[in-house]
């Protein structure tokens, strides 16, 4: 099923304010997933079962319009491994089952160089107008990652900081023909014991100019700490790079349930979700408001996509609510559904995986459906602009608030946030359809939810209760006196009120049923995306 409509040209983006843009000065969203390529093998994962132009079509078919492409230093700076061809590799592996079906779905890549092997996936991604980030996952090649692995920092045992910017280089130099590669990030996931500020400093604004003195054309991408989850301490001292960077430089992080721990699972869902909303605003999210104004790429993200990661489930409703607030910029964990080698361990299953094992479907259609809600623009230089509104986003299905009617009924209902209509949330705590005299009401426990001309009742009044902000309550009157309800989506995508839940303490309870988030957008009701959402050709 192809979600968005797309047209392609041919873009330098650079970045404008907190905003990726084109050449024209409208916003670029990116909406990307990783592809990885930087493994022991050093081959794009998947050329067994699929040909790579069937892949990178399907990629773009299912609603995405770029990859971050994984590639270790050594691919640039070993000049044996750039050169010894796919085959020689593979079998050095003992991976001949692979090289058997590498040969029946790719034969042209079988016996190239493995440099000129990663070139051609690039190239093929250029002619079905996929962009791509090409990511410095690390040095050796391997599975990424943890904190003594060698990998983690400079001067690490493979992270010899002179040879990491030769590589960057290198490869910058290698991909400035072609367009589609729109950006460069320097390095993935810093880490362990060595890591610093001084020595973060000393070398990532030396990588970024080295890399834009080879390819200006490209975004220069740079991660934070501790596994990149962390660029607090650039609110105290500024990068210092060349004029010519002063529009290509992004910043990337990283967010898995892990990095929580097993909090999503121990403690109650919103106040879980309410503090580490909060930790991700201080560690990162500061950096898209002045006097920082810089991008913010979410270049790592993703769940246990068989669904039976309780800790997984919990966090991701709270991730979609961040993402659709901000409106960021993302790459998805991850396209593969299996890996030639990893960990020792053949065609290892990648449970996180878009595709599954066999390379043959989505691996869960409902989660890529959800996702869809993220990968729309809502705001933006040139995005069919109009002055602010709300929409109500319900994080745990990726739809949003929409009035539909059923013959002479109406009904308020879970659908493609493209058709929301533009809401008002007013000083007086009602929900107004603008410009229409009508407001959201609570009319029963269990009843759906209505809209009407309003009479100052406290079921026209709805407020953000809980630590997560993400229960929309209101007061219905019963037996008893009044009776607080929140926004409840039903399991048929009927809105309803129902008693709030889960509020605080329990931490067996999920919330996210009842979890809707008001995000401003100033995009036009049903603008085409095109204006946005673009690949290039």
């Amino acid at each position: 099923m192809i979600l968005f409509q797309y047209y392609s040209r041919v873009e330098t983006l650079s970045t404008k304010s907190r905003w990726i843009v084109g050449r024209d000065g409208r916003r670029v969203k990116l909406a990307c997933v990783n592809w990885v390529s930087h493994l022991e093998t050093v081959f794009a994962e998947g050329l067994g079962k699929k040909p790579v132009d069937e892949i990178t079509k399907y990629i773009k078919f299912n609603g995405f319009n770029c990859v971050r492409f994984t590639w270790p230093t050594d691919l640039a700076t070993n000049h044996t491994l750039a050169h010894l061809t796919v085959r020689r590799n593979f079998e050095s592996l003992g991976l001949y089952h692979a090289i058997s079906e590498i040969d029946a779905n790719n034969p042209d890549l079988i016996d190239l160089p493995t440099i000129e092997a990663y070139e051609k996936v690039v190239a093929n991604m250029e002619k079905n107008d996929v962009m791509v980030i090409l990511d410095n996952h690390l040095t050796k090649p391997g599975w990424c990652c943890n904190q003594i692995d060698g990998n983690g920092f400079f001067r690490d045992r493979y992270f010899d900081p002179e040879t990491w910017i030769e590589g960057l280089v290198r490869m910058a130099t290698l991909f400035k023909p072609y367009k589609n590669v729109v950006g460069m990030s320097l390095r993935n996931e810093l880490r362990g014991s060595n890591q610093n500020v001084g020595s973060w400093f000393e070398y990532m604004p030396r990588g970024a100019m080295a890399v834009n003195a080879a390819n200006p054309n490209v975004l220069i991408i740079l991660s934070g700490l501790s596994f990149d989850t962390d660029l607090s301490f650039i609110r105290n001292k500024k990068v210092e790079t060349s004029e010519r960077l002063a529009n290509k430089l992004v910043f990337e992080f990283h967010w898995y349930s892990f990095s929580d721990g097993t909090a999503w699972i121990e403690e109650n869902h919103n106040e879980v979700c309410g503090r580490i909303t909060g930790k991700m605003s201080r560690n990162v999210g500061f950096l898209l408001d002045r006097p920082f104004d810089y991008p913010l790429f979410l270049s790592e993200f993703g769940i246990d996509e068989r669904g039976t990661n309780v800790n997984d489930n919990r966090y991701f409703s709270c991730l979609m609510a961040f993402a659709a607030e901000l409106d960021l910029d993302w790459a998805l964990w991850t396209l593969q559904g299996d890996y030639y080698l990893r960990q020792d361990t053949v065609e290892l299953n990648e449970v996180y995986g878009l595709l599954n094992q066999n390379w043959s479907d989505i691996r869960n259609t409902t989660f890529l459906h959800r996702i869809t809600g993220i990968q729309k623009p809502l705001k933006g230089p040139g995005c069919s602009e109009v002055p602010p509104y709300t929409i109500l986003f319900h994080p745990a299905t990726g739809l949003c608030l929409l009035r539909k009617s059923f013959g002479d009924a109406h009904a308020l209902v879970l659908g493609h946030c493209s058709e929301s209509e533009p809401w008002e949330y007013t000083d007086e705590g009602t929900l107004n359809l603008k410009g229409t005299g009508l407001g959201l009401r609570a009319i029963g426990v269990g009843n759906p939810v209505v809209v009407g001309k309003l009479r100052n009742r406290s079921d026209e009044k709805w407020s953000l209760k809980s630590s997560s902000k993400l229960h929309v309550a209101s007061q219905i009157s019963g037996e008893d006196g009044l009776v607080e309800v929140c926004l409840d989506a039903s399991e048929y995508g009927i809105v309803v009120s129902n008693p709030c839940t889960c509020l605080r303490g329990n931490k067996t309870c999920d919330a996210s049923s009842q979890w809707f988030k008001m995000v401003t957008s100033t995009l036009k009701p049903t603008a085409e995306i095109r204006h946005c959402f673009v690949t290039n050709g």
